[in-house]
């Protein structure tokens, strides 16, 4: 198990315990105790957790790691949804995005495909408010890069506040790529943060079509803040491993499901 995966794992578990011990820990992820003493020391300066005698308790954000850290997680299936996702885009497309590791992987396809870097084609604008999306693009001709306004959250990288609805409320989008932290058919889409939810919310309401991105280990999952009701939402763009029966739920909500 890589390190950053590592480090989710344990905080997922903190999430849910509270409270957890070097030895509960080592042999949860099959890992020596010597390795997490010095996974909780670096969570531990990073703000992530509250080191113990013998252990660690969670701090507030311990649910929320920081994107960097989560791109770890699920690599494959994001790289195939975002793949997946790329399919609804076509030349001079104005897409919206916010940030999240499926969004920035939809982002780098986008980026490399050979049909959207033609010279004599009308660029795609991408607006979003995600500050490693902008900058990874930046400096790509075919793409316009739209950045919303506001103030930056370091765990997401996206930027929030009322200063966003500054420029969102000035576009218009043909879709809207929005990944969520959970989705369900009776919660809808969800984020951890109340402040990410709002500006997501905006975000997706100046689009055409809405498609959510989210591996299969979001859906049924739980969050804090919702981002809108699930009849907002016009297509899921997941993996292979969502339920048949999950799948059809959503189907008769109204939402379509595509698998990568």
């Amino acid at each position: 198990m890589a390190r950053y995966e590592r480090w989710n794992a344990i905080l997922e578990l903190l999430a849910q315990e509270g409270r957890l011990s070097v030895e509960e820990a080592a042999a949860s992820l099959s890992v020596s105790t010597a390795t997490i003493r010095r996974d909780f020391d670096q969570l531990a300066q990073q703000q992530m957790l509250m080191r113990t005698r013998g252990g660690a308790v969670a701090q507030s954000v311990s649910y929320d790691l920081p994107l960097r850290y989560k791109t770890a997680r699920h690599a494959g299936e994001k790289h195939r949804i975002a793949e997946k996702a790329a399919e609804l885009v076509g030349p001079g497309a104005i897409v919206g995005m916010n940030g999240g590791t499926t969004t920035s992987e939809l982002a780098r396809v986008l980026a490399t495909r050979a049909d959207l870097n033609a010279e004599t084609g009308p660029p795609v604008t991408i607006v979003t408010n995600a500050l490693n999306i902008a900058n990874e693009l930046t400096l790509r001709p075919h793409i316009k890069i739209v950045l919303t306004g506001g103030v930056a959250r370091p765990q997401s990288y996206e930027l929030i506040g009322p200063l966003a609805g500054g420029v969102l409320e000035q576009v218009t989008l043909d879709i809207a790529f929005i990944g969520v932290n959970a989705i369900g058919v009776e919660g809808g889409a969800g984020a951890h943060h109340e402040g990410e939810a709002s500006v997501n919310h905006l975000l997706m309401s100046r689009a055409a079509k809405v498609v959510v991105v989210a591996d299969s280990s979001k859906v049924g999952a739980r969050a804090f803040a919702r981002i809108c009701p699930i009849d907002e939402v016009d297509a899921l763009v997941t993996d292979k491993n969502m339920t048949e029966e999950a799948a059809g739920d959503f189907a008769d909500a109204g939402v379509e499901v595509i698998r990568a």
